[in-house]
């Protein structure tokens, strides 16, 4: 099962985005895959946060837009919101703490965190989830193989 985080999905829906054509691609053919997929709390809602926000994309959608593309990737059967296993906070706390640092990454350590606990493959074009020796993670634009 796989746990993209906001990057992959920005990626993907912002044509003006480095890397657009080939992140789109990957989601697509995730979309229309069988492997289970988990979108985050935090995920979902940083999608909507970014996508309309007029401060940061060049062309914003509109909520109604942006929430609709939630629901449609919602209402497929492989895709899914994977929620914290209980004791979550406690190892999002020791994450941080083996980090020595918190600020940008906490976000990170929680997607991290969350995809440990729950056996997911995260995939992010960000590079400091290399910062989380446990986690499987990969890079959909980075070359495979």
């Amino acid at each position: 099962m796989i746990l993209p985080d906001i990057s992959v999905l920005m990626h993907a829906h912002n044509p003006d985005s480095r890397g657009h054509a080939k992140t789109r691609a990957w989601w697509d053919s995730v979309l229309a895959g069988t492997e289970g997929v988990g979108l985050a709390w935090v995920t979902i809602l940083g999608f909507i946060r970014i996508a309309t926000h007029r401060g940061i994309m060049d062309h914003p959608m509109p909520v109604a837009e942006a929430c609709a593309r939630i629901d449609e990737w919602l209402s497929l059967p492989q895709v899914h919101i994977p929620l914290p296993a209980e004791g979550h906070f406690t190892r999002l706390q020791r994450a941080l703490e083996d980090l020595g640092t918190a600020g940008n990454l906490t976000t990170d350590a929680h997607l991290a965190t969350l995809a440990i606990e729950r056996g997911y493959t995260l995939c992010s074009t960000d590079a400091d989830f290399s910062r989380f020796p446990r986690l499987k993670w990969f890079n959909p634009l980075a070359p495979r193989g």
